[in-house]
């Protein structure tokens, strides 16, 4: 790990208050999260059963769906959620959003494995609209739609919007997968329950290490159908490997834990972005947050608020915002502020006073 890096994993991790994140953890820190996953003293998965089949489960009553499928990524997740569309359908192409984890975080993995050709669905930096869909210059095997949006903002649609847009899509006779890395904190927003936002879509993606504080892994959830090809191709693509019980002990604590306080997380991070939009210069987006994430940017330079951001946590032991990088239109810099169980405490004044402290480091 470089030194760099190191130092602001330690030094955030012994802050006494966070702003935005979560507390890094050590590998022992992670042990009792084991602890609270399950019992320790039962038998560990062997090749996708046991704990594997428990938590599949689980994800499926909470999404309301006939069967769910663990993956050790979500890459892989999305690439079977594509090529099943295009086996059940004869169409090589899927509606893909430019900005999308999967042209955007997965090296066009659904291209490069699987042959499939992505169709841009929208150039707006948004979900794709029923219009949108509706304007496809040719046909497509799944139109995909992430919720949120994190590459633009962590957006989201309105409920009847993406009601639309999905009737829209199974009017050109094409299957709807919902890249739901953070659908678990989409409801808020949304309106209606995850059995409801689930409903809408032939395929769900779900993360565990983004917002439930797992280690890794993912599940893909729909039909029975769905299911069968799924194990089949995640076995294919290497992808059912002999024990993963630590992941899935951990997904099972964060459901327990996590789940239940997102709602509270996006309440809080309403407050937080108030207050963040008041600092000199200061732009928040969306205004306000559709989840517990959003973006924030500052006339500095990246260079300087991590500088700045990493001396007011060795000094003061408060952690406001890291990873800024510099933005488009020089002399900005953009972060991505999560508002977790840490930041619950924080109020404006709180905000305000640490932000003063940080803008006193920069020249």
């Amino acid at each position: 790990m470089p030194d760099e890096k190191l130092r602001r994993l330690v030094a955030m991790r012994d802050c006494d208050r966070i702003l935005s994140g979560v507390r890094p953890k050590t590998m022992r820190d992670r042990l009792a999260d084991l602890e609270a996953g399950g019992d320790l003293d039962g038998w560990p998965d062997f090749y996708g059963d046991g704990p594997v089949e428990a938590l599949e489960a689980r994800v499926a009553d909470l999404l309301g769906t006939q069967a769910a499928v663990f993956f050790p990524t979500g890459t892989m997740a999305q690439q079977v959620a594509v090529r099943y569309g295009a086996d059940r359908t004869g169409v090589a192409a899927a509606a893909l959003h430019p900005l999308g984890h999967q042209e955007v975080h997965e090296r066009h993995a659904y291209a490069e494995l699987t042959g499939l050709r992505g169709i841009a669905s929208t150039d707006r930096p948004r979900n794709p609209t029923a219009a949108d869909i509706a304007a496809l210059a040719e046909p497509v095997s799944t139109v995909v739609f992430e919720l949120p949006l994190r590459d633009a903002g962590f957006v989201l649609p309105g409920w009847d919007e993406l009601v639309d847009a999905v009737k829209a899509t199974r009017a050109i006779g094409a299957r709807v997968h919902f890249d739901g890395a953070r659908i678990w904190e989409s409801t808020s927003h949304l309106g209606r329950s995850l059995r409801e936002v689930a409903s809408l879509a032939d395929s769900v993606y779900v993360s565990f290490y983004k917002s439930i504080e797992g280690i890794s892994g993912a599940v893909l959830a729909g039909t029975e159908d769905l299911a069968r090809y799924a194990r089949a191709w995640r076995h294919r693509y290497g992808g059912t490997l002999f024990q993963q019980w630590p992941a899935i002990l951990i997904a099972m604590a964060g459901l327990d834990r996590e789940l239940p306080r997102l709602p509270e997380y996006v309440r809080h991070a309403r407050t937080i972005a108030e207050s963040l939009a008041e600092l000199p210069g200061a732009k928040v987006f969306p205004q306000p947050p559709h989840t517990h994430q959003f973006r924030l940017w500052l006339p500095h330079s990246a260079d300087a608020l991590n500088a700045a951001v990493l001396t007011v946590a060795e000094r003061d032991r408060v952690w406001f915002a890291g990873n800024w990088q510099d933005a488009t239109v020089p002399g900005w810099a953009m972060t991505e502020i999560t508002v977790a169980a840490e930041a619950l405490q924080w109020t404006p004044t709180d905000v305000a006073d640490t932000a003063t402290r940080l803008l006193a480091e920069l020249p």
